[in-house]
């Protein structure tokens, strides 16, 4: 089956079965390329994450394809801060998120590249790359275009000599499922001292709480300890699923391209979990590469992938400032509080739906009630 499109001149081979995989083959098929996917692990595959896909990344799904269907997720309409006994909350400008368990999203996602006629070719391990495609238990396997969406531990990345990069960071998630009713319409981002806490309505019976933090030994139910209203909603509550982690680490890239193989999602380097825009940003990335690969242009994707990857990472700095700073944070939760609008502007930026304009003048507006509050 993997050798079935071997030496077609419009193939290409995926290396990496995720989200960001599945997006990159459907774009792809959109576009009249035939496309394999390979991955070593059956489907559905789970990731810790915090599993909320904001309205952007709707909009990036739906020109895919692809619409989650309701009863496997679950809509908010907002996001709410919360560092101590302050709060604050906002409204997204347009539509809804949706909270999803990931393996629901990837179930979705399979069963549309079925459809779409993708090749997928599960318990399968890539063993490295070739001058004419990749290889596949040690076989060739012909491919036009080779496709690196296999996390950030990319070998991919590392084959195609992809992995020189400008700076690195690290940091630890860890996401348990709870089996209580959501208690509000948003999702919820607690700062605490040394790490923050996601919790996420997925289901009308259940929430998702995802820590991130620097610190690789520290888990949830310590964790939880710092957030004393959550633990309170929390306690006796059944658990949906065991305690799962990861690593997650941001690059920037020198390069995301090389001759015939191009890097997606968290392998061409990936946004800090903190932003919640990580799916959003891949689904994006396999839009315009599936352009790129049309035109025949795999340099514009470097160009474009950078562009593309502006806005998430200046938004990722911004939010680990705050995580880095405690009285900084505080004056800015007292700012959001204090001025609403302030907030419900801070979100529409960060979902993507204020002009470079709205953005300029959120930064002022900000720095000005930092000063004041």
């Amino acid at each position: 089956m993997v050798n079935g499109l071997s030496g077609c001149e419009n193939h290409v081979f995926v290396v990496g079965g995720g989200p960001g995989g599945l997006a990159a083959a459907l774009a792809l098929r959109r576009r009249g390329f035939e496309v394999t996917i390979a991955d070593s692990c059956t489907p559905p595959i789970d990731k810790p994450c915090g599993e909320g896909l904001m309205p952007d990344g709707i909009d990036a799904l739906a020109q895919l394809g692809i619409s989650i269907p309701e009863l496997a997720a679950h809509r908010f309409c907002g996001i709410r801060f919360v560092s101590g006994e302050i709060s604050a909350e906002a409204v997204f400008p347009r539509g809804f998120a949706l909270g999803v368990r990931r393996t629901n999203l990837h179930r979705v996602m399979v069963e549309q590249a079925e459809r779409a006629g993708v090749r997928l070719c599960w318990g399968t391990v890539v063993t490295g790359l070739h001058a004419e495609g990749v290889l596949v238990r040690g076989e060739l396997v012909r491919a036009h275009w080779i496709v690196g969406a296999d996390g950030s531990s990319s070998r991919v990345r590392r084959w195609a000599g992809l992995d020189s990069h400008l700076h690195k960071k690290e940091r630890f998630a860890f996401r348990r499922h709870y089996r209580v009713a959501p208690w509000s319409e948003f999702m919820e981002l607690h700062w605490g001292t040394r790490c923050q806490v996601y919790v996420t309505p997925v289901d009308r019976s259940q929430i998702c709480v995802a820590l991130i933090s620097r610190d690789p030994a520290l888990r949830l139910d310590e964790a939880l300890q710092q957030f004393p209203h959550l633990s309170e909603r929390l306690r006796g509550a059944e658990h949906g699923s065991i305690e799962r982690g990861a690593m997650t680490v941001t690059r920037k890239l020198e390069r995301v391209c090389s001759r015939r193989v191009a890097l997606l999602g968290d392998a061409s380097g990936g946004v800090d979990a903190i932003t919640g825009e990580g799916l959003c940003l891949a689904f994006r990335q396999a839009k315009l590469l599936a352009d790129c690969l049309s035109d025949g242009d795999l340099w514009r994707y470097q160009a474009e992938h950078r562009a593309l990857s502006r806005h998430p990472a200046m938004m990722a700095e911004l939010m680990l400032l705050l995580e880095r700073h405690d009285g900084l944070r505080q004056r800015a939760m007292r700012a959001f509080r204090n001025r609403p609008s302030l907030f419900a502007r801070m979100l529409a930026m960060h979902v993507g739906a204020a002009s470079p304009l709205d953005v300029a003048g959120n930064g002022l507006a900000l720095g000005w009630s930092l000063l004041t509050a």
